[in-house]
């Protein structure tokens, strides 16, 4: 049902649960060795292709839009590379195994244990949907007014550059010069790239600007007692699940020759 309604939520729905039905088609062939080999291939496959388009940049692209605004065009921009190292993985595990625990003990009359992997399941559960919803909201979006970086992993509030201060888009090779968005001095250096990309792994979308533009980044949480300090930046690097597509569709809209 949720792939019917391309939205984030949905994308967020999908994500999870097209690899758990390969996780549970695996459970199901290991657990009934004495099936069709002939069954159990077919619907290994079909999972396992489920889950990769599940996964893939034109699925994310076509659901993110599901919820754009008028004449808005978003573009999802790559997990986080120290995520894909295992925390995403660990997100989801503890939402499928904390859904689904604490019904299947109840369902085997375990009554006291299900009981209470139920409500604790069901509570981490809440904390990992959660979390993993907040990488469906990371978005490159093209309007009409220009050009907005919504990532709320590294910005309080969106980037909002206007048309006609956006000096150049283009990508970049990952060795060039960047500051962090971590780094909360007022008085860094805006001649540099300033990084939003979280780490993420591929080709980087470099926005100048004409006029540099305060940003706002978002507190960190080992250092919540620190005052955030907005700066000034004049270019900001970005890594767009599909940045050819990002560069197309900023020719479309003259933000670029």
């Amino acid at each position: 049902m949720a792939a019917l309604v391309p939205s984030t939520v949905s994308l967020t729905a999908v994500r999870i649960l097209a690899p758990a039905s390969l996780a549970a088609t695996c459970w199901a062939v290991l657990a009934a060795p004495g099936r069709s080999d002939t069954a159990a291939s077919l619907a290994l496959a079909a999972t396992s292709l489920a889950a990769v388009v599940a996964l893939s940049a034109f699925v994310g692209d076509r659901f993110v839009n599901g919820s754009s605004y008028g004449d808005e065009r978003r573009m999802p921009l790559r997990s986080p590379g120290p995520l894909l190292l295992g925390p995403i993985q660990l997100a989801w595990g503890v939402v499928v195994a904390g859904v689904c625990a604490g019904p299947l003990l109840l369902a085997a009359h375990l009554w006291i244990i299900g009981g209470v992997l139920l409500v604790i399941g069901w509570a981490a559960a809440a904390v990992g949907v959660r979390a993993m919803h907040g990488l469906s909201q990371r978005w490159l979006v093209f309007v009409p007014a220009g050009v907005v970086v919504v990532d709320r992993m590294v910005l309080t509030d969106a980037l909002l550059v206007q048309r006609q201060r956006v000096a150049a888009i283009g990508i970049v090779q990952p060795a060039a010069v960047t500051t962090s968005v971590t780094d909360t001095d007022a008085d860094a250096d805006t001649d540099t790239d300033t990084d939003l990309t979280s780490g993420a792994l591929g080709p980087r979308l470099r926005i100048s600007l004409s006029t540099p533009e305060l940003i706002v980044p978002a507190a960190s949480r080992l250092r919540r007692s620190e005052p955030i300090e907005p700066y000034e930046v004049s270019a900001v690097l970005v890594v767009p699940s599909r940045p050819g597509w990002a560069l197309a569709e900023a020719r479309s809209r003259r933000l670029i020759a």
